[in-house]
């Protein structure tokens, strides 16, 4: 169960998140998504989406489209193929990071690249600043060591803010791979954090994470975490009214 360890930090339990079993794929909602809806967990702040899919070898995602959604996907193990309307093809790798800012709109396939082994991946939705923006699309890879140890930026809208990827949204995205000392990052105030761990067992201020818990963080709060495994950290604004 949810654990409201302050006003500024909630755990939520890998066990809470919508999880779905359709043989080719197994996936995990930590907000409503699909077939799993809770009107009172569809957002934290302007993140919508964050999924942990395992999708099996040979299989995927058959076309389909999406608008109005920046859409980042981290891959943890395996090869990800990816084709779109725009022309783009590419595949990505452990560490590497697929974007889709499908603004007016955008249709695309995602695919297991292998024949013989699953690829697993976090797929999030941040909602953009404003509709009916022109669509992009970009894949940058990573190495094991731009992120060992240190929060990497691997996507921002933030004004002052250098990532590879940018956003159509006031929002920062960050990896890290840790297996020793403790990492710090500051949440300020009137902004949103989400704190993901996606393999490995962390402990986040006097809170032990296993995979696929997640800290809800509402500044101002220091993020501050030890231990060893694969971090995803958003740093978002509130929910923008262009989405209502």
């Amino acid at each position: 169960m949810s654990i409201k360890t302050s006003t500024q930090l909630t755990i939520a339990r890998s066990a809470e998140r919508g999880y779905f079993d359709h043989g080719w794929l197994q996936t995990h909602h930590s907000f409503s998504f699909a077939g799993y809806f809770d009107p009172a967990n569809q957002n934290w702040g302007a993140l919508r989406v964050l999924n942990d899919d395992v999708v099996a070898p040979g299989t995927g995602f058959g076309t389909h489209p999406h608008r109005d959604m920046e859409i980042l996907t981290y891959v943890l193990d395996g090869e990800l193929e990816h084709r779109d309307s725009m022309g783009n093809a590419g595949v990505v790798r452990p560490g590497g990071v697929q974007y889709l800012s499908a603004g007016t709109g955008i249709t695309h396939s995602e695919y297991n690249h292998s024949a013989q082994r699953p690829v697993h991946f976090v797929q999030m939705w941040v909602v953009p600043r404003a509709k009916n923006l022109e669509p992009r699309y970009g894949q940058v890879d990573f190495s094991a060591t731009d992120r060992h140890n240190r929060w990497l930026t691997i996507a921002s809208g933030e004004a002052g803010v250098t990532a590879p990827i940018d956003l159509w949204q006031d929002a920062t995205a960050f990896v890290a791979r840790l297996d020793e000392g403790r990492l710090a990052k500051p949440v300020r105030a009137g902004r949103f954090g989400f704190l993901y761990v996606a393999t490995g067992e962390v402990t986040l201020g006097t809170q032990k994470l296993g995979a696929g818990d997640a800290g809800r963080i509402e500044g101002p709060f220091e993020v501050e975490v030890s231990g060893t495994g694969e971090l995803v950290l958003w740093d978002v604004p509130p929910m923008p009214e262009s989405a209502a």
